[in-house]
């Protein structure tokens, strides 16, 4: 028997045996794989297309001439075919030594547009769904796309949305695609009930979770859009709460939404099981790693025998003593706690249990979720590349700095078996935020000088690349403007090195007698020496300018003394021209537990300064700032707050100019102007010569505004400044001075902070009650921020 005739008759069996598969589609399918394995084709004959091309065919195919076949090939191919979206219809025989493949194209689409849509723009319709211009017509991913506008309005809360679709042949195997949208009415929430608590009020827990109730401006927040895994994030929220305030046993027995159908709104309840509370009881440490002594690593405990349950203060514990266990050569260590309760007296004793742990490798890191953040900008906050040891705090640690970035709304880590039992993949699944924001801050000044402005854009996450960038202006009914333009790149060449650079101008005059023009440039690089302490390094360079402002003398002749302007400033007027070079550090210690809200914590600065290389000014300062903020009731949610503030200069060379003195006011003292206290010209007195040394302190205290909801983010505040600023070291050039003692300031006031839909608004008053007759005061204080 000739061979081509032993070919056909193997195909021929193949195909009794293996039949007709429809499925959209006739396919004859070769079922014998092992008789398969002697089938060879000479070639491929492609019929029926007309646009996609008899090559785009057999490029998809995984049968080649000359190579053995099987059933399985078929498949694969037929199902690569259908892969592409191109074809409706495909089949295949063979017929001698050839394969007959038989195609119908499916339509191309020419357009897409939404009809119907006002709430979703076109622009964001397009980038939900895959259908697309250009690309094939196909029924299953026009069904798909259906479903995706659907969850895109469900997360608006319009959750009886009604999409169809409608097409139009326009000639050449072409048809345009509407999708048609019936938006019908946003999904609200009626109401938020607690069941089961005790200890907090459901005024209190509401401000903890995401989820809010409909409200006048619920249109802008959008926080009353019902969804569930933003109820198990809300769930997430109260357990964290309840274990940070001494309530290890509590539990979410259930959350409940229930729709009412007839006013379209959802009414939301949470039952919670709180359990009593509890204080730490016996806290210890115990190692098996060789060489890492228990004693040694108790002192890096933050849990504290009598201090009131936190499960926050055991993960700082956790962290701290695996970073120096790694440290000392032993990246695998795990530290696991162990609770021992003791119900009669509510304590709860914990170990801290340091052993080996499993030795565990990434295998490799997925991110998934960011649409605009880029992947290496969530690669960094990992301690650990592919390849490297895997420890489980370090992806703890990871996932903190990630949520402290306010990139993202949401960060999830987990982590899945790799290729082998002591490899790890870790999964990192984010959502996107807007990281944009515009502010404006306001104040008025009483005694002419009128209302102040000043409007600033910024980015944190420029381009998705995790740099920030601010643009910011300011004005005010004295002549007085000011521009800033700053950028940082948070990784310098790959490092953990924050280096930027800020670009600044400013202008302000003294009653029209002279004006104060700056410009300069200020570079800077951000260390961090541990996850609470950095370090900053800058060098400043400015052009200071003096000029007359058409206030000269009776004479005509420039200012002196006896004219209209103290006589520190007719020298700097004349002079015109100065300019400052120079250098400083700053370290910051912050363990605020929120940046937008601080409930505890330290926020802590000092800066060492010094001019003198090169430029008109010689001196070193030192100043610095600690603010700490402690919950006073967490029922109330009264928190309090103290700071405190000191500064010195120190001349290294002649005499000062009066632009390297300190000025202060009401950045530091509320009541008072920003330069309004300190030293001034005696004959002059809108001349602010400034100090040499001060000192500041505040209180405050806020709680949530009675009479309105506290998940609606008002807060009322009550506070008290003091301050003072003396010492002189500015040639006066025979001018008389006054307030070169060491006198106090004191002011009292109130204030409303809102965080409203258009962002953070606080409005203050203050009055001072203790001051010196020359000061400048400015009573009423604006400012707003807003995030886009």
């Amino acid at each position: 028997m000739k061979a081509g005739s032993k070919f056909l008759n193997a195909v021929s069996a193949f195909a009794l045996s293996a039949g007709v598969v429809a499925s959209g589609a006739s396919v004859l399918m070769l079922a014998s794989a092992p008789a398969a394995e002697a089938a060879v084709i000479r070639s491929v004959q492609v019929r029926g297309t007309q646009r996609a091309g008899e090559e785009a065919v057999r490029s998809n195919l995984t049968i080649r001439p000359g190579v053995a076949f099987s059933s399985t090939d078929i498949d694969d191919s037929v199902k690569k075919l259908y892969s592409t979206g191109y074809f409706s219809d495909v089949r295949m025989s063979v017929s001698g030594s050839t394969l007959i493949v038989t195609v119908s194209e499916n339509q191309l689409v020419n357009q897409v547009v939404f009809n119907g849509n006002r709430k979703i723009k076109d622009d964001k319709l397009q980038g939900v769904v895959q259908t697309q211009p250009l690309g094939p017509y196909n029924q299953a991913m026009v069904n798909a796309d259906i479903q995706r506008i659907k969850e895109a309005y469900a997360a608006t809360g319009r959750s009886d949305v009604e999409v169809t679709t409608q097409t139009a042949p326009v000639g050449q195997g072409r048809v345009n695609l509407a999708f048609v949208i019936n938006e019908g009415e946003r999904t609200k929430i009626a109401d938020i009930t607690f069941s089961g608590n005790q200890a907090y009020s459901t005024g209190r827990l509401k401000a903890v979770i995401a989820t809010k109730e409909s409200g006048p401006l619920s249109f802008l927040t959008r926080k009353d859009v019902y969804n569930e895994d933003k109820l198990h994030a809300d769930e997430e929220s109260l357990r964290q709460f309840y274990y940070s305030h001494g309530y290890p046993d509590f539990r979410v027995i259930s959350s409940q939404a229930v729709l009412d159908e007839a006013s379209n709104k959802y009414n939301i309840t949470f039952t919670v099981e709180e359990g009593e509370r509890y204080q730490f009881g016996n806290v210890d440490v115990e190692s098996t790693v060789s060489g890492v002594s228990s004693e040694d690593l108790k002192g890096l405990v933050e849990t504290r025998s009598g201090d009131v349950y936190d499960s926050r203060q055991i993960q700082k514990t956790i962290d701290s003593i695996s970073k120096r266990v790694a440290a000392a050569g032993y990246p695998f260590a795990r530290v696991t706690p162990r609770g021992d309760r003791n119900f009669e007296n509510h304590t709860v004793g914990v170990s801290y249990m340091v052993d080996q742990g499993e030795r565990a490798y990434v295998e490799r890191i997925e991110v998934r979720g960011n649409t605009r953040t880029r992947d290496y900008v969530i690669r960094r906050e990992f301690d650990f590349s592919e390849g490297d040891a895997f420890n489980q705090n370090m992806i703890s640690r990871a996932k903190r700095r990630l949520e402290a970035l306010g990139y993202f709304t949401s960060v999830n880590i987990t982590t899945a078996p790799g290729s082998a039992p002591d490899r790890v993949v870790v999964i990192v699944d984010v959502e996107d935020q807007p990281t944009g924001s515009f502010g404006i801050g306001a104040g008025y000044a009483a005694g002419g000088e009128g209302f102040l402005l000043e409007a600033s854009v910024e980015e944190k996450n420029f381009l998705g690349r995790g740099q920030y960038i601010r643009v910011a202006a300011g004005g005010g009914l004295d002549d007085a403007r000011s521009y800033t333009l700053s950028f940082t790149e948070p990784y310098f060449l790959g490092y953990r090195l924050a280096a930027g650079f800020d670009l600044f101008k400013s202008q302000t005059s003294s009653n029209d007698y002279y004006k104060y023009n700056e410009q300069g440039i200020t570079l800077r690089v951000t260390a961090p020496i541990t996850d609470d302490l950095a370090t900053t390094f800058r060098y400043t360079y400015k052009q200071i300018k003096y000029e007359d402002d058409g206030g000269l003398g009776d004479d005509g002749l420039p200012f002196t003394a006896d004219d209209n302007v103290s006589a520190p400033y007719a020298y700097l007027i004349n002079k015109k021209d100065f300019s400052q070079s120079l250098v400083s550090q700053t370290l910051t210690y912050n363990t605020l537990d929120s940046q937008t809200l601080p409930r505890e914590g330290f926020y802590v600065t000092g800066t060492h300064e010094y001019a003198g290389l090169g430029g008109d000014s010689d001196y070193y300062k030192i100043s610095g700032r600690a603010r700490y903020f402690h919950t006073l009731s967490t029922e109330a949610d009264l928190i309090g707050s103290l700071a405190v503030g000191a500064g010195h200069v120190f001349k290294t060379g002649d005499d000062l100019n009066v632009f390297d003195q300190f000025t202060i006011g009401g950045k530091q003292i509320r009541g008072f102007k920003n330069d309004g206290i300190g030293p001034r010209s005696v004959n002059h007195d809108d001349d602010a010569i400034g100090g040499t040394t001060y000192f500041t302190a505040s209180a405050e205290m806020s709680i949530p505004m009675p009479g309105i909801p506290e998940d609606a983010g008002v807060r009322a505040a009550v506070f008290t400044d003091a301050g003072t600023l003396y010492g002189n070291d500015v040639n006066m050039r025979g001018d008389a001075l006054q307030g070169t003692s060491m006198s106090w300031r004191v002011s009292v006031g109130a204030g409303i902070m809102w965080a409203s839909p258009f962002g953070n608004i606080r409005v203050d008053y203050a009055e001072p009650i203790v001051k010196e007759d020359f000061d400048k005061v400015q009573q009423f204080r604006f400012s707003m921020s807003n995030q886009f």
